[in-house]
């Protein structure tokens, strides 16, 4: 998998996929007509429901940008739920709530981060609208987030929202399997935002605004506890040189680093500038994780991402540690986010 997402975000294309390509935007482009002319059903929710999508496959970072909408919208007074498909869930029966306890192989690992890091309803289900069914049903929700979704034209939505890579793009530009694209960038003139994981030199007719995942905590998986990053890389700081005899020239704290999302090197990059000597270890997007998987012949501490830490928990030790990171958005865009809002008719 890795190879390809490589040629995908590389220079080339394998010509014999392109012929691949060309029919799966023809079946995309027959498809979403079907929906904007009539022929086939949409379901409108009764609240604003606002879509957080993407045009390409990969690790954009939405889930990041989910929880820090939930979190702006339940600070002005929203009552948000969350839907989102629940990638890799084996759930008992769908739709299914997703609790912060729920076993993460009922939930997946994207829902449950989500229903973990906010305070509101999770609902799962490949099919969008019924989750939204579901949600509408059993919680008082003045507003729908949806994780991802953009392509799931059957669900009514009121604002879209696309996430970019800021640094990958669109890759080569070309659609499934050749590329990375699920429609082509044309289709980012219609949405209402533009959030560019990372800056990004590509222009936008829509409003554009640039996010960053900043490090905010080193989480210890056995114990809970959270150390503020600053602090936590002082006291390694601290503790190396008091093992070298105060030698301020001591080499950076050597850890692995693991990551099985759908951009690694984000990550990676984020623990070397946060002081660290990694030695990396990739794994597929949403990994299914198990001791062996983290378990190296050595005593470095191990750092994952929040995604597999939750994978994780069952088989936990000391050295095993997550980094938590939060969205970081100029505040224009959620100012701008709330106004749109409040011209729908909405309770609080």
């Amino acid at each position: 998998m890795k190879k390809i997402v490589d040629t995908w975000y590389g220079d080339t294309v394998i010509s014999w996929l392109k012929p691949f390509s060309a029919l799966f935007g023809f079946v995309s482009r027959i498809r979403r007509k079907s929906y904007t002319s009539g022929s086939k059903k949409i379901y409108r929710a009764g609240v604003p429901l606002i879509v957080v999508g993407n045009i390409s496959v990969g690790g954009t970072g939405k889930t990041p940008l989910i929880v820090y909408l939930a979190r702006q919208l339940l600070y002005a007074g929203f009552r948000p739920g969350i839907v989102s498909r629940g990638y890799g869930s084996k759930a008992p029966s769908y739709p299914f709530h997703v609790l912060k306890d729920s076993p993460v192989k009922h939930s997946g690992d994207e829902a449950l981060l989500i229903a973990r890091n906010t305070e509101c309803p999770v609902v799962i289900d490949a099919d969008r609208t019924a989750a939204v069914k579901s949600l509408e049903q059993h919680y008082d929700c003045n507003v729908i987030l949806s994780d991802d979704g953009m392509q799931h034209y059957a669900m009514a939505r009121n604002i879209e929202i696309a996430v970019l890579d800021g640094r990958r793009g669109f890759g080569n530009g070309e659609l499934l399997p050749a590329g990375p694209l699920r429609e082509k960038p044309e289709r980012l003139d219609e949405v209402d935002y533009i959030i560019c994981n990372g800056e990004s030199s590509l222009s936008f007719k829509q409003p554009a605004y640039v996010m960053t995942l900043k490090p905010r905590h080193l989480c210890h998986l056995l114990s809970g506890e959270i150390f503020p990053m600053p602090h936590v890389i002082e006291e390694m700081a601290k503790s190396r040189e008091a093992d070298a005899g105060g030698d301020k020239s001591v080499p950076k704290h050597k850890v692995h680093a693991i990551a099985g999302i759908g951009n690694p090197e984000r990550f990676f990059s984020s623990l070397c500038d946060c002081g660290f000597d990694i030695i990396s270890h990739v794994f597929d997007d949403h990994h299914a994780y198990t001791l062996e998987d983290i378990n190296f012949d050595d005593d470095h501490e191990v750092i994952m991402t929040e995604k597999d830490a939750v994978k994780c928990m069952d088989f936990a030790r000391k050295i095993d540690w997550y980094l938590r990171v939060d969205a970081v958005i100029d505040e224009e865009f959620i100012e701008s986010l709330l106004s749109k809002l409040k011209t729908f008719s909405i309770e609080i």
